[in-house]
């Protein structure tokens, strides 16, 4: 489906290391993220584009493959793919020579980037196998539900096979006649550089068949877009950057095939009070003077949403940190910790009462002030 270069579409250089293609994908999904720019039309292809481009990177194996499609000449300068000439044309090689060809077979109506999808195990087929596109989603949860786990709802846009034509392309009743600038093969055969690219017919859009009256719905694409509503669950322990596959959640396949599967990263949003260190839990709770002098007893929320009752002993200093055993993350047979950090408050303004009080104490104390 992208006609550009991966490493453009994510706006990294190809010696960019792993972190930094993360960083770059997590930045531009969430700018058009199609929640996010519901009037914007083309912001769900180019999420899916980015999508795409950061699930081919992000696989060592997937990308070592891809680049070395790009040492092939596979795009120009500018990014977009390299073609010229007519069907059967055929390139001739250096010096005359006859030409090495580099055939990508015949892929139907799928564009470069779904050629790359079926290389590298993408959900996309041949034009005869239609399986749904495998999509991918950065979706934000709040803090105790990647803690706790749970269930968050997602809407996203897919695309399907038109219902009016049944993906043919045709309005109802009229007839399909061969394509006659592919013969009916779908694909029309592309030479530059010493290497030949099969491509889909523009013309009949890889299907082989021009109808003589295109669908009033798709418009002759014999796909739409429509907005699909996923319940996601999300496991307990949950972190930034943990994946989970949800199958056949992802854009409707052709008929009779199975729809593709829904790649989610979850992104856990801060919060005001915990922190996570592991399966540990981290706050910070004031106290004031009396109560780390003389020892005292107090309450303490949890991320399960209770309240414990942690002692705080006499003498008690700023920093001081509690455990509190087993209210920490769950995750499989283990669990963490509740760490709690105590800061000691001290009074901004004092009354001439309070402050003759204070002051009786150090002289009783012996100490200086």
């Amino acid at each position: 489906m992208a006609s550009k270069d991966f490493y453009q579409v994510l706006g990294v250089n190809e010696k960019a290391t792993a972190e930094e293609i993360k960083k770059a994908y997590r930045r531009l999904a969430k700018q058009y993220h199609p929640d996010a720019n519901p009037d914007q039309p083309g912001a769900s292809d180019m999420f899916k584009q980015i999508s795409e481009a950061h699930s081919v990177l992000s696989d060592p194996e997937k990308r070592k493959k891809y680049d070395q499609m790009r040492r092939l000449g596979a795009f120009d300068d500018t990014g977009s793919r390299r073609a010229s000439g007519g069907r059967g044309q055929a390139a001739g090689g250096p010096a005359g020579g006859p030409a090495e060809t580099f055939d990508f077979g015949d892929f139907g109506s799928m564009g470069l980037g779904d050629i790359f999808s079926s290389i590298f195990g993408g959900s996309r087929g041949r034009r005869d196998e239609p399986a749904g596109d495998t999509l991918e989603t950065a979706l934000e949860i709040p803090f105790r539900t990647a803690a706790l786990g749970g269930k968050v709802t997602v809407t996203m846009p897919v695309t399907g096979t038109c219902a009016t034509c049944s993906g043919t392309g045709a309005a109802p009743g009229a007839t399909l006649s061969t394509c006659p600038e592919c013969k009916g093969r779908g694909t029309i055969s592309f030479g530059q550089g010493g290497f030949a690219v099969n491509r889909p017919c523009p013309l009949c859009r890889g299907r082989g068949k021009i109808p003589s009256v295109p669908c009033p719905t798709c418009n002759g694409a014999g796909e739409v877009r429509t907005d699909k509503t996923v319940v996601i669950t999300v496991p307990p322990g949950t972190d930034t950057g943990t994946k989970i596959r949800m199958k056949g959640q992802g854009g409707a396949g052709g008929p009779g095939q199975p729809a593709g599967d829904l790649i989610v990263t979850f992104e856990v949003e801060p919060d005001r009070f915990f922190h996570r260190d592991g399966l540990d839990v981290l706050c910070t709770v004031p106290i004031n003077v009396a109560q780390a002098t003389l020892g005292s007893k107090i309450r303490v929320r949890t991320i399960d949403g209770k309240k414990v009752v942690l002692k705080v002993p006499p003498g008690t200093q700023p920093g001081k940190k509690f455990r509190i055993k087993g209210m920490g993350i769950a995750k499989g047979d283990k669990r963490g910790d509740q760490i709690v950090e105590v800061a000691v408050t001290v009074p901004e303004h004092l009354t001439p009462e309070q402050e003759a009080l204070v002051k009786g104490f150090a002289d009783a104390a012996n100490l200086p002030y």
